[in-house]
């Protein structure tokens, strides 16, 4: 490889919005990330709504079943 062209490998922190973080190498020293695999639907089974001014509920009235 040539000498000076490749950036610096250090010990890198990843943060989750969740609260959760992850050592691991990189170029950068903090990576901030909004989902992970402690946060995921798909890896914890449970499902989140991401509700934005009533749009969920509005949704499970008109269509649930009377």
């Amino acid at each position: 490889m040539k000498k000076g062209i490749h950036p610096e490998y250090v010990d890198a922190v990843i943060q989750c919005a969740c609260g959760n973080q992850i050592k691991t190498k990189s170029t950068k020293k903090i990576i901030k990330v909004e989902i992970c695999s402690k946060c995921h639907p798909f890896f914890t089974g449970k499902q989140k709504f991401v509700d934005t001014a009533g749009r969920v509920d509005k949704y499970l009235k008109k269509f649930s079943k009377k």
